[in-house]
This record gives C-alpha cells, structure tokens and sequence, in this order.
C-alpha cells in the first residue's frame, strides 16, 4: 500500500512540472504594415451572403453549383421599397442556370425566372434568392458563375 501511495504521488508530481519556454520579445525597426483585407461576399457551403456592395453600389458575388450543392441561396437585406435587377453570367458563357426563386421577406415566393431577374421590391427586410439549374431542360449546370444584384429606390 505504502509502494503504490509513493509511486502514485511520484507520477502526480512529475506530470504537474511544466517546462517553461522563454521567448525573447523581436524588436522591429519598421512598423509591420497588412493589407487592409477586401470585403467581398463569398459563398460559404451552399449560401451566398450578400453583405457588402461594391464601388458602384451592387451586390456581386462568384458562387459555384456542383453536385453536392446544386442549389445556391443568395440571401440579402434590403431597407428601401423600390426594384431588384439581377443577373446571373456562367463563366462558360452559357449553361443551364437560373433564378430558380425569390423568398419575400413574409415567405410567400415567385418564379421561376431566367438568367435575369427584374422584381418589385414591396417590403423590407430579408429576401433570399434561389440560383440552380431549370429541370425542365437537358444538362444541368455545374460550375463557377457570377451573380449581380441592384437595387434601385422607388420614388414614392
């Protein structure tokens, strides 16, 4: 009994001793400048967030449709009532992609839509935009595209 207590107590103080590393601090010279990171809206799984607008105050975005994730949600937040206008560019120039739909912030829907997308936007709030290919057509798409969203104010 008096073996196993010493043996114990021996382990428990050798795994409580911890090596100390000592690192010298690095004087620099010269301010260490970063690259201010660029805001872009990327898409992330199966979703694109709409977030930041470019210089020309449009939302544009690359996504990618594959056969793991063969619909892409684009989802934005629009404060103004006024008009949507997207466009959808497939980097092969053409292919079978589409607004599949549109989600209201209030869940009621529309579509199906083509390549380009023209919708009265009646309400605040977040809206979410369904990008795949059509099934009513032959050779579903898969690859990269590109998205742009404009929205414009109603002058009411």
């Amino acid at each position: 009994m008096k073996n196993s207590l010493l043996l114990l107590l021996s382990v428990f103080c050798f795994s409580c001793q911890q090596k100390e590393n000592k690192v010298a601090p690095v004087e620099t010279s010269e301010p260490v400048i970063t690259k201010q990171e660029e805001k872009v809206n990327k898409q992330i799984g199966d979703t694109i967030f709409m977030n930041f607008r470019n210089e020309n105050e449009l939302f544009t975005a690359e996504g990618a449709i594959d056969s793991i994730h063969p619909r892409i949600y684009v989802k934005f937040k629009n404060e103004d009532l006024g008009e949507l206008k997207g466009d959808l560019v497939p980097t092969t120039g053409k292919g079978n992609i589409r607004f599949n739909q549109i989600i209201f912030p209030d869940n009621t829907s529309d579509g199906p839509f083509g390549m380009d997308l023209n919708v009265p936007l009646k309400q605040k709030g977040n809206y979410i935009l369904v990008v795949g290919h059509s099934q009513m057509a032959d050779n579903p798409f898969w690859g990269k595209f590109k998205i742009e969203l404009e929205t414009t104010k109603s002058n009411k």
